[in-house]
């Protein structure tokens, strides 16, 4: 096992483990409900960039500590800045979520409690969302003044809809499990007598069974929607088989057994 362990501020860090095919990118900031600030965002951003670099990396989960998920970026930060360094915070926070975002790899948030602010558009970077009854999602800006960009908007409408976009800014409020789950911003809700990180293992395992290129692909496939990105691993328009995971998922169904994929797409 291949871990780093990045000490961003006194009580807040961004940890990257990585192990069997898994990256598990872990928000720790129990204290202030894993509240991130400009640092942490950069490190965040940082350590998106690193795990491509792994070629045994199949799957990224990311995950906070204890019962929170994230809270938003750091408010009390903000309070310290001017403008000109908000706007630097903005541009970090920015920089991390999409980085999130243009994995060229699955990735999985797993929300066991609030999700609040950019830390919702964050969760929405990832392509699955596995959620329990703890719960809460929403991004209740309008209190603070703050201003949408547009890839943030984007983010959430692409999921719910413009209308309910507009509900949840509108009115600050804050969607409950049961919501969540309705309004397709969580795929996997997770039993009350269940650990949310041992359900999202074994969802991770079950994404690694399968083709690295086809999940590229219908990953790439998505990426088309979104044309205000630039994803750097979008090569465009792609063959329909690959030459190395195509034989052998042919070859494991002959023989009935598991295949064994060895490349990444």
């Amino acid at each position: 096992m291949r871990v780093t362990i990045s000490q961003v501020e006194a009580d807040g860090k961004i940890i990257l483990q990585e192990s069997a095919g898994l990256a598990i990118v872990t928000i720790q900031r129990p204290g202030l409900k894993n509240a991130i600030t400009s640092g942490m965002w950069r490190e965040l951003a940082e350590i998106g960039r690193l795990i491509p670099e792994n070629p045994k990396t199949r799957v990224v989960i990311l995950r906070g500590s204890k019962d929170q998920f994230c809270s938003g970026s750091d408010l009390k930060e903000f309070n310290q800045m001017s403008i000109n360094e908000a706007h630097e915070a903005f541009r970090l926070m920015e920089q991390a979520i999409s980085t999130f975002e243009k994995l060229p790899l699955p990735t999985i948030a797993a929300i066991n409690g609030p999700a609040l602010g950019a830390g919702f558009v964050l969760s929405l970077a990832c392509d699955l969302r596995v959620g329990t009854s703890k719960a809460k999602m929403g991004i209740p800006v309008g209190r603070l003044g703050i201003t949408l960009n547009q890839m943030f908007v984007k983010r959430i409408a692409d999921l719910i809809g413009g209308s309910r976009t507009m509900d949840l800014v509108y009115t600050g409020r804050l969607l409950d499990a049961s919501e969540c789950c309705q309004l397709g911003l969580v795929n996997y809700m997770v039993p009350d007598d269940e650990d949310v990180d041992h359900f999202t293992l074994r969802l991770a395992k079950k994404v690694m069974e399968q083709s690295p290129a086809s999940l590229l692909a219908v990953k790439r496939s998505v990426a088309y929607n979104k044309p205000a990105l630039s994803f750097p691993w979008d090569t465009g328009t792609a063959s329909s088989i690959d030459a190395n995971d195509f034989p052998e998922g042919v070859r494991s169904f002959v023989e009935k057994r598991k295949p064994n994929f060895k490349g990444r797409g």
